[in-house]
């Protein structure tokens, strides 16, 4: 901490700046709060995501040999756009996923194998479900990165601003004092001088 004035200045200054940071402490703590239960959120929802991946992998299970053996899923299936909006998660701006849109070719039941409109299916579910998953990665992401920081500005509040502001005034106040009984000694000794000379005279 740099060396402060010990001056009734100088003191209203610190005390000023103490209010406002014991003002504003519990503002940052509730947001640190609301932060780690928000990512606690978001990390239950990426598990459910990737639950239902492994379940839908699992699906795909018995066409792995034929979807290896060229079965052309991306003749009937493929994503024509990805729809993203933005949502407020404790003052953060997060994306999330509205829709997942799927440009389909219905296969020709004649030449295609009778089970493909199962694998499009199972496909379409896997796509939709990891697209989720990455989108659930950066909202929490952005959460953890805001978490952060506001985690180091408490730490600043609790472990520097406070502490300084607190001694600072602990010490203009003993500097303040020290000075006040300075004077009235300069004062008795000055009366003792004084009425020292009235009776010489």
């Amino acid at each position: 901490m740099s060396h402060v004035r010990a001056s009734k200045q100088e003191l209203k200054r610190q005390r000023d700046a103490l209010s406002r940071f014991e003002r504003y402490l519990p503002t940052l703590q509730l947001k640190k709060r609301q932060l780690q239960m928000e990512i606690r959120r978001v990390e239950a929802k990426e598990r459910a995501a990737e639950a239902g991946l492994a379940a839908a992998e699992a699906a795909l299970g018995p066409w792995v040999g034929l979807l290896a053996a060229n079965l052309p899923i991306t003749d009937h299936l493929a994503i024509a756009a990805v729809r993203r909006g933005h949502t407020n998660i404790a003052g953060i701006d997060v994306p999330v996923l509205e829709d997942l849109v799927f440009a389909r070719t219905p296969p020709d039941l004649h030449v295609t194998a009778p089970f493909l409109d199962d694998a499009v299916a199972a496909c379409e579910t896997l796509a939709r479900l990891r697209m989720e998953r990455r989108v659930l990665a950066e909202q929490r992401r952005r959460l953890a990165d805001e978490l952060r920081i506001t985690s180091q500005r408490v730490n600043l509040f609790e472990k520097v601003k406070i502490p300084e502001a607190e001694r600072a005034i602990r010490s203009i106040r003993i500097a303040l004092g020290d000075q006040q009984a300075a004077e009235v000694v300069r004062a008795k000794i000055a009366k003792s001088k004084a009425m020292e000379q009235e009776a010489s005279t």
